[in-house]
């Protein structure tokens, strides 16, 4: 148990208890612990989450999941209420509302995950009702050779993870499903796949580097499409097997190989791929590392290599969504500074308007930020090799 974070020490009985700690999140094992079962009604659990004291569950655990569905609805009602509180003053600027909406979601996910579940070794939940998760958890986490601590929250999205795993997403541009794991990010958003799909590909492309590539999707496109040869790069264990995994499925591992590097592999390619995380900050959970770049290090990383890395007449696909714009967190000549300071221009940018729920949310907290997103293929060269374009932009 690689990831836990040392131990967490309670009272129980009458005595001094203590067990493995394990958060996702990488938060600490709570200092104030106290033992709870059926009979704790939703306030007290919600007066004492708030407190920073976590509620270790010896009840039944369906039941648990009906305390914590309670707990979302009390943070829920405070929400709205602090919604109305702030109604007639002055609106916030499109940062502050991000920075406000991050916040929130911080507090929220600390405050659910002070409902903690006992784990014997090998992944059984010692409680009534309790669902085989051992499946799951192996895929997730690996071999428990002792017992731990967990919160139900975290369980609930490995549960999520594992049906996610199972069943796949569907991918109309390989007409076939890709197998993301626990940890590694979900291509449900396909606008940004479409976009791979369609644009068109540079002239003798037999070689492709896909940077970052998470579940392998990316490659598989080029590899479909009739790149000969696809190297994919991941820093992350998870990704690196998630990709493996999702590419051998697909029948396509002569032609994609999957290696651990720090962006990019060795040599240069006629066409580099990247989908960076779309947002500059800071991850709050393993999972957030590809919504989150922090520093934008890996979207500078990509712009300040790829020179390196393209054959003369190469293109470099960057994909990403101009959010972060609409959220006041990076500006469009910020962007493009990068992408000139790094000896590169800008060929053509396909563009697309992202049909997930949330950019048509109007309660969503950041709609108006969402509603006007639009995610682009911008397909760079080195300055060498092509006429600037970049007025036309």
């Amino acid at each position: 148990m690689s990831d836990t974070m040392g131990q967490l020490n309670w009272q129980e009985g009458g005595a001094a208890r203590s067990a493995s700690w394990r958060s996702e999140s990488g938060w600490p094992a709570p200092k104030k612990v106290v033992v709870a079962d059926d009979t704790m009604n939703a306030d007290t659990a919600y007066r004492l989450a708030l407190e920073g004291t976590a509620l270790l569950w010896r009840g039944d655990f369906q039941n648990a999941r009906q305390l914590l569905s309670a707990l979302v609805r009390r943070i829920e009602h405070k929400s709205d209420r602090a919604r109305r509180a702030k109604a007639g003053k002055a609106p916030a600027t499109p940062s502050e509302q991000f920075h406000r909406h991050r916040l929130q979601q911080l507090q929220r996910a600390r405050t659910l995950a002070m409902l903690l579940i006992p784990f014997e070794a090998g992944h059984v939940i010692p409680l009534r009702r309790a669902p085989d998760v051992r499946e799951a958890c192996l895929e997730a986490y690996g071999p428990a050779e002792t017992p731990y601590v967990s919160s139900l929250r975290e369980l609930l999205g490995v549960i999520g993870a594992h049906e996610w795993r199972r069943k796949g997403v569907r991918i109309p541009a390989l007409d076939a499903n890709i197998h993301p794991w626990y940890g590694v990010f979900s291509p449900v958003r396909g606008e940004y796949v479409e976009l791979v799909a369609q644009a068109p590909l540079p002239k003798a492309a037999k070689l492709a580097f896909d940077i970052g590539a998470g579940t392998g999707v990316l490659s598989a496109v080029l590899a479909r499409r009739g790149v000969e040869r696809v190297l994919a790069t991941d820093m992350d264990a998870r990704a690196l097997g998630c990709a493996r995994e999702n590419i051998a499925r697909l029948g396509l591992a002569a032609q994609v190989e999957v290696i651990q590097a720090d962006l990019f592999p060795e040599g240069r390619a006629p066409l580099v791929v990247c989908n960076p995380p779309w947002l500059p900050g800071k991850p709050s959970s393993a999972i957030e590392y590809a919504i989150y770049d922090p520093d934008s290090r890996m979207l500078k990383g990509f712009l300040g290599g790829l020179a390196q890395h393209l054959e003369p007449g190469g293109e470099g696909w960057l994909i990403l969504s101009d959010l972060a714009e609409h959220l006041g967190l990076r500006t469009r000549e910020q962007l493009l500074g990068w992408i000139r300071d790094a000896g590169l221009d800008v060929v053509a940018r396909h563009d697309v308007r992202p049909t997930h729920g949330k950019a048509s949310d109007p309660d969503d907290p950041l709609h108006a930020a969402r509603s006007r997103e639009v995610t682009s293929l911008w397909r760079l060269r080195a300055i060498e090799d092509c006429t600037s374009r970049r007025s036309a932009l």
